[in-house]
């Protein structure tokens, strides 16, 4: 995950680097840096073990992270959850200001269509079938709306039920990552299905590892704010379920992803252990 870290910080720079002069791009860059770029790592993988070279592939794991990053800096804005750290560095809207924040947030998102429409990927029937996926996936039948339904549920006169959350995190968490695992076969013009069911499993499995980060994690070592859930009184699966049924219930999605990885075989073991990476993680 490192190298593959690393190989999108490189290609940010690249793409980032010819728009040097734009006022916004110091913030865009600001945004794009550090994580786990778990996203851009999956359609990594997904690509490779459908036979797709990584210099295709860089560009919609790129995008994905583009999107993603877009999306915390949204996110972290005070008229949504008002956070002062990101990735143990400022928040945009610190660093510099809300209407920088928000510009900045705009032009990632654009950039993330652009990259996923560049003719290295392959043709045209492939960037669409990329771009059409990432437009739900990100848009108002997916992040989106259950960005909108998380902060509904903030003024909300019954508190949420388990399956509430669950359809919560599908959109708000479990979009992006679905997208990112059906990159791969996507690019192949192959059966998505496996992924899809993996990747459905795998990312209700990391938003319950947040809400436990939230619970015992330290904002040091996660690098963002913890215990808000908790202190704005907002319904979770820990807050649900406690702690070791939360736990328990991670796991058993964490198998549940592996074994939707079977027709692959062996070489989608890396997939496997990022899925359990994901419920073993301190940040």
């Amino acid at each position: 995950m490192k190298t593959c870290a690393d190989r999108i910080q490189t290609q940010f720079d690249l793409v980032l680097g010819d728009l040097a002069d734009v006022p916004v791009v110091a913030a865009m860059a600001h945004a794009t840096r550090g994580g786990k770029r778990l996203r851009g790592f999956l359609v990594l993988e997904s690509a490779r073990v459908h036979g797709i070279d990584e210099h295709r592939a860089i560009w919609p794991a790129t995008a994905i992270e583009a999107l993603h990053a877009y999306s915390l800096v949204h996110d972290d804005l005070p008229c949504m959850d008002d956070d002062d750290l990101r990735r143990g560095l400022p928040t945009l809207h610190r660093k510099w200001d809300e209407a920088t924040a928000i510009l900045a947030g705009d032009a990632l998102q654009t950039l993330a269509f652009d990259l996923v429409t560049q003719p290295e990927i392959g043709g045209a029937e492939v960037q669409v079938a990329l771009a059409a996926a990432l437009a739900k996936a990100s848009g108002a039948e997916g992040m989106v709306l259950g960005q909108a339904l998380d902060i509904a549920a903030e003024t909300a006169e019954t508190p949420l039920s388990l399956a509430d959350i669950e359809a919560l995190q599908k959109g708000k968490t479990g979009a992006l990552i679905e997208w990112a695992a059906m990159a791969g076969p996507r690019m192949a013009q192959a059966d998505p299905e496996p992924l899809r069911a993996y990747s459905a499993a795998l990312g209700l499995a990391f938003q319950i590892a947040d809400d436990i980060l939230d619970v015992e994690g330290d904002a040091q070592t996660v690098g963002k704010a913890t215990r808000k859930d908790a202190d704005a009184g907002k319904a979770t699966f820990v807050s649900l379920l406690g702690l070791a049924e939360a736990k328990r219930r991670a796991a058993d999605l964490v198998q549940r992803a592996c074994d939707c990885l079977s027709v692959y075989g062996d070489d989608a073991e890396t997939l496997r252990e990022v899925a359990r990476f994901v419920i073993s993680r301190k940040t």
